[in-house]
């Protein structure tokens, strides 16, 4: 198991000090995440692979964002967020493409994204064009050698499972969001390997709170003070095999988010050597 740490990409520098901290705080690897199109150069590729090697921190998925609004919560979000709003479509099937050729630079195959609110109903009129556009991105994808990976917490666990059935290609996956499935009212997380453990390629670990009204998620938390039980949640993955990477996210800035980030290392650690033996 291989816990990192999500990073945001920025200039040279900056990026620089982000990787020697991840290397002087005991951290194996990161994901690599970034809205802005104008960061996906040559140059910041390039940067990307050198700080990887030398700090000797693997990037293990390439968190792709996309152009326009984007409203986290059960009203608007169903309106603006990835690529079911169809107005909003095409610019944002180009930037999945587009951020998966960058990560290719830097020899990153996994490509994450939300996907929006997928339609639980899969006669809703918006269900298969969006299904026809996750296959052109898929498409891309597969041609470079690359997955796709869908964040969890929008939809409920059968209904990604139903739209992976539905598009249909080999390189579809899952990055599975500890909180997001609660944080949205969706699933256990622990409960939702039952239906789609077997696509599960990364991990955010990530606590949080059950929605207490129908407009707003609920409210992320420190590792350890949520709903997700860790402990039977890395049991089942430990049922299913899953040995890889485990991606710190705790959505604050500043020092606090420092502090969270360090005690949700050490929580996680003893956690997973008990249940795997480490």
């Amino acid at each position: 198991m291989k816990l990192g740490v999500l990073v945001s990409l920025s200039e040279a520098e900056a990026l620089e000090r982000k990787f020697a901290d991840l290397k002087k705080y005991g951290f194996e690897s990161c994901q690599l995440c970034s809205w802005n199109p104008a960061m996906w150069t040559d140059e910041n590729a390039a940067a990307v692979k050198t700080l990887s090697e030398k700090y000797g921190i693997t990037v293990s998925g390439f968190w792709c964002g996309w152009e326009g609004p984007a409203a986290w919560n059960f009203y608007e979000g169903q309106l603006t967020l990835g690529l079911v709003p169809a107005e909003y479509r095409a610019t944002r099937i180009k930037n999945l493409c587009d951020g998966a050729d960058f990560a290719k630079k830097f020899g990153v195959t996994d490509i994450i994204t939300h996907m929006g609110f997928i339609p639980e109903n899969p006669y809703d009129p918006n269900y298969m064009p969006l299904c026809i556009a996750i296959r052109a991105v898929a498409s891309h994808l597969e041609a470079n050698g690359q997955y796709l990976l869908f964040e969890t917490g929008q939809e409920t666990p059968v209904t990604m499972l139903r739209c992976f059935e539905t598009v249909g290609y080999n390189n579809l996956g899952i990055n599975l969001d500890t909180a997001n499935l609660i944080l949205y009212g969706k699933a256990n997380p622990t409960d939702s390997l039952e239906v789609f453990g077997k696509y599960v390629r990364n991990i955010h670990a990530k606590d949080g709170l059950w929605p207490t009204n129908g407009r707003a998620l609920g409210e992320e938390t420190r590792i350890g003070d949520g709903k997700v039980n860790f402990r039977t949640f890395f049991e089942k993955l430990c049922e299913l095999g899953y040995d890889s990477y485990v991606t710190i996210e705790r959505e604050i800035d500043g020092d606090a988010q420092t502090a969270d980030i360090l005690y949700a290392k050490n929580y996680l650690e003893n956690i997973i050597n008990e249940v795997y033996g480490g």
